[in-house]
């Protein structure tokens, strides 16, 4: 492989007493669906993202870990891979603290040590089976599909959510000609490995502007250089989103961006159904775990947005079924 790929992963101890002082210096008599109980807590599964790395895609360049200062007691912080990232190694002092991931992931291109090309994981998403460099990045570009969709509100009642994705869409259709994008971009919007989903996008084509996109839950890949044009163009709104020390409605997030390097062309047509699976933990995980086991998964996004949950069995099941997966330890543990 001729050119460099970096992960990049962010993480929190909910748990950590310093964080939550910190944290809730900032919140007091704040009303925040960040205070949720799921926001923050462990299950206990990050080694096994490790594991999945180490295993799966062994011609990673570099992993950078992001944290608020802490580490888990396992890492190994030797490993040469390993870059371990703290808030204020590459955010802005007038941005920090921040317990928003949205700040976080908006400055990404800020580390001096990230490479051009690398791919963001949620401390959710696990790699399940072998992927070349391929997966990721095919002729220079990032890995992707046309997602055009039509806006629909998230079913969970998180509003936050949807104010954003409306911000992420105003951006883009503030910066970006749809009817040229499409005749420049012809083969990228309809291909046949989208399937069915071209009668979509034909239809869709007729509307002047972009009413919404897909949102798939998975790791996603990033050229650096495409935050610094995003920031370059609107950094009054990307500044805004950096400055609020918790997830606001005025907010943009990391889709925005990936859309904005959708919009420039810069993707490689891959097919929307090479894109991992999402599972939301329930009490009967059955499904996630034959997945999970399967020889034909490649990433899996296990999300803890349950809060009626027996957290405790739910996820001493999950870890089995990982340990399972992926017994033998890393170079990334002690």
């Amino acid at each position: 492989m001729n050119e460099k790929i970096d992960f990049v992963i962010m993480w929190v101890d909910g748990s950590d007493p310093k964080w939550l002082k910190e944290k809730n210096k900032y919140s007091t008599n704040k009303i925040d669906i960040d205070d949720a109980i799921n926001r923050y807590r462990d299950m206990g599964t990050l080694k096994y993202w490790f594991r999945g790395v180490e295993k799966y895609t062994p011609w990673v360049n570099k992993i950078h870990f992001i944290t608020w200062g802490h580490v888990p007691d396992w890492l190994n912080t030797s490993n040469p891979k390993l870059n371990i990232v703290k808030h204020e190694d590459f955010i802005p002092s007038k941005y920090l603290p921040t317990f928003s991931a949205n700040p976080i992931e908006l400055n990404l291109h800020r580390i001096d040590a990230l490479e051009e090309k690398f791919v963001l994981f949620n401390d959710d998403m696990f790699i399940t089976n072998p992927l070349n460099p391929e997966y990721f990045f095919k002729n220079g570009l990032p890995c992707d599909f046309w997602k055009e969709n039509i806006f629909k509100t998230e079913d969970s009642g998180d509003n936050f959510f949807d104010h954003i994705i409306l911000n992420d869409l105003f951006i883009i259709n503030k910066n970006f000609d749809k009817k040229a994008f499409i005749k420049k971009n012809h083969s990228k919007v309809f291909n046949l490995k989208y399937y069915k989903r071209n009668i979509r996008y034909l239809m869709l084509s007729h509307w002047s502007y972009f009413a919404g996109f897909d949102i798939p839950h998975t790791a996603n890949s990033f050229l650096k250089s495409s935050f610094k044009d995003i920031w370059e163009k609107e950094f009054y709104i990307l500044d805004r989103t950096s400055q609020n020390k918790f997830r606001s409605v005025f907010d943009i997030n990391q889709w925005a961006v990936q859309w904005w390097q959708m919009l420039k062309g810069n993707f490689s047509v891959k097919s929307y159904k090479d894109n991992g699976k999402y599972y939301i933990l329930k009490e009967n995980n059955d499904d996630l775990f034959n997945y999970i086991r399967s020889d034909k998964s490649t990433i899996v996004c296990i999300n803890d947005t349950n809060t009626n949950l027996n957290f405790d069995k739910v996820t001493k099941d999950l870890i089995n079924v990982l340990e399972e997966k992926l017994p033998n330890k890393s170079s990334f543990e002690k």
